[in-house]
């Protein structure tokens, strides 16, 4: 008899534990699906745009930048830039494309290794402009190549003949010595790409063109020369930017940064397989029309 009352108080004893656990799991479980509900929706991210090698005008990049920006959960921008430049229009369109953007939230602008010529104008579309000692910036500048190719062909029995409509048609041209009157045209047209550019780093960096000019003579700067020239704001990294955001825009910390994936028709994926197996810079650099406000020296 002893026996099956202990038993008995031993069984409702057990069913007593897993009744508490039961409850303690409920709990649990009620405790989890609420903060998910909370975390869904205050799902708030900063968002990281990275830009690397040839800056060329870029379409699914401006839609990427279009949808971010009606993102409300998108609180704040950084671009995380690698490049020696690219195409003047490339630069130009990305500039104001982040000059807008940082017109409803804020943009900070973070250098890598290298953010030279129009990979230092896309980073005047930021608010904040943040490098590291070793970075090299600045290149502010317009290029226009070409080769005269014409004695070489005369040597090899080839005489070139061009037929236009006009006497600066195509100028400059490899197959073709450039006159005096063309090379003052494209000149004119180098330098009026020129102003703009400088006009701008006036506005952007607060500073007078002719200060501007100063600097932009085609020379590149480490970060620490670019600081106390008043091309950048502050030495750093990504951290330095984050805090930046926190204390001056008052976006919470601890935010997770999420990066900009952009969608790539074919033909984009084309361009990026050509970059991986090395042939994008060089064979974009032949081919791109339009004037480049690139620092050559990785290129060749």
């Amino acid at each position: 008899m002893s026996l099956e009352v202990d038993y008995i108080v031993d069984r409702r004893r057990l069913k007593r534990r897993l009744s508490l656990w039961r409850i303690l799991a409920i709990l649990v479980l009620a405790f989890l699906v609420i903060t998910s509900i909370a975390n869904t929706k205050s799902g708030n991210y900063i968002a990281r745009l990275s830009v690397t090698g040839l800056i060329i005008d870029d379409i699914e990049r401006e839609y990427a930048l279009k949808s971010l920006k009606e993102d409300d959960e998108a609180l704040a921008l950084i671009v995380r830039i690698d490049s020696p430049g690219g195409t003047i229009v490339g630069g130009e369109n990305l500039y104001y494309q982040l000059k807008d953007f940082s017109q409803e939230k804020p943009v900070v602008a973070v250098m890598g290794s290298t953010a030279t010529s129009a990979g230092y104008m896309i980073a005047l579309g930021a608010d904040y402009l943040i490098a590291r000692e070793g970075s090299l910036t600045g290149s502010i500048g317009v290029l226009l190549q070409t080769a005269d190719v014409t004695s070489l062909l005369e040597k090899i029995g080839i005489k070139p003949e061009v037929i236009k409509s006009g006497p600066f048609k195509a100028q400059p041209n490899p197959f073709e010595k450039t006159t005096q009157a063309a090379r003052d045209t494209i000149e004119s047209v180098v330098l009026d790409m020129y102003a703009v550019f400088v006009d701008i780093v006036a506005e952007r960096r607060k500073m007078s063109p002719e200060a501007v000019r100063a600097l932009a003579d085609g020379r590149v700067y480490s970060g620490r020369q670019a600081l106390a020239n008043g091309l950048i704001d502050a030495i750093g990294s990504e951290n330095e930017a984050l805090d930046w955001l926190h204390k001056t825009r008052k976006i919470p910390p601890n935010l997770s940064v999420n990066d900009v994936i952009i969608e790539r028709s074919g033909q984009s994926w084309r361009k990026i397989v050509n970059m991986l197996v090395g042939k994008a810079l060089f064979s974009e650099r032949l081919n791109l029309d339009g004037l480049f406000s690139l620092w050559q020296s990785k290129l060749w």
